[in-house]
């Protein structure tokens, strides 16, 4: 097996914004703090969870390099740079890499696609051209294509790919996928309500959107998987069940960053095409964070 990345939870964090849409990098170092004093072992910077498709060149580096700077080696920074153009994504996880990246997070291509075979070549020359690892991301549902557990297994073979972001949705294609390659990469799960039936199963954590407005609690249910107390890792997946599902109610990050300006910490609205939640949902998600005393009433 080669060097683990993290094991444990990491942070998929949003990417907070001025009124007038600008990154709001003082919120995002305040966020970065408060996620490591509250145990996350990882920040996820710039992926579907910070709105990166609609970042410019510019803002995506910079965000990376501030997170690198402001997180400052005390946990690893993965940075998004997957895209469905070989071309650009092998230059951008160069750029991740020269500004201080630990590891990149990289998705299947999407709208044109490709075969297997075409993603053993995209991501063999995004391994190629960088030296740190890679957490390939495994998510159909956004990218209209997933990878073949066949294929994974291929591409472990190359010394920068270490890991996958699960997040299929599928228990039966994840069994499989750590059956027949959980002892040459490791899995961690993309879904949080997945995160003790992955683990059980052998990953090595979660890559949340829940740790925004629940960091010790997830990190404790890992922990607890990671100590082979299923018992109590099991009561915390069933305890916050409701409250992963009301951050999902509608299209992510839509829901998690209207969580946390509701938690009292100004992140700002989504950029278009992403738009404010229906009012119905609104109260759906605050009588969650309620029941589970993330609101001062």
């Amino acid at each position: 097996m080669k060097n683990t990345i993290f094991t444990g939870a990491g942070i998929a964090i949003i990417t907070p914004f001025n009124k007038d849409g600008s990154v709001n990098y003082d919120r995002l170092g305040e966020m970065i703090d408060y996620q490591i004093e509250n145990h996350t072992d990882a920040i996820i910077i710039c992926g579907t969870t910070g709105e990166a498709s609609t970042m410019t060149d510019e803002e995506h580096l910079e965000c990376i390099r501030y997170a690198v700077k402001k997180t400052a080696g005390r946990v690893p920074v993965i940075a998004g740079t997957g895209s469905n153009d070989t071309k650009y994504a092998v230059e951008l996880s160069k750029e991740a890499e020269a500004v201080g990246a630990d590891a990149l997070l990289l998705v299947t291509p999407y709208y044109n696609k490709t075969t297997q075979k075409g993603l053993i070549m995209h991501f063999t020359a995004i391994a190629d051209a960088v030296n740190i690892p890679i957490v390939l991301y495994n998510i159909p549902g956004r990218t209209g294509m997933g990878f073949e557990v066949s294929t994974i297994k291929k591409l472990a073979e190359h010394k920068n790919i270490v890991a996958v972001k699960e997040a299929s949705g599928n228990i039966s294609y994840c069994a499989k996928l750590l059956a027949e390659c959980g002892d040459v990469i490791d899995v961690y799960s993309g879904n949080d309500d997945m995160i003790v039936p992955l683990m059980s199963l052998g990953a090595k954590g979660v890559i949340s959107v829940a740790s925004h407005v629940i960091p010790k609690q997830v990190h404790d249910m890992v922990q607890y998987c990671v100590d082979n107390n299923f018992a109590e890792a099991t009561k915390l997946q069933l305890e916050y069940l409701d409250l992963i599902n009301a951050l999902f109610i509608e299209v992510n990050p839509i829901p998690v960053k209207e969580a946390v300006n509701m938690t009292g910490v100004n992140v700002g609205s989504c950029r278009m095409p992403l738009c404010d939640m229906s009012k119905e949902h609104k109260a759906v998600l605050r009588k969650t964070l309620e029941k589970h005393g993330l609101i001062n009433l």
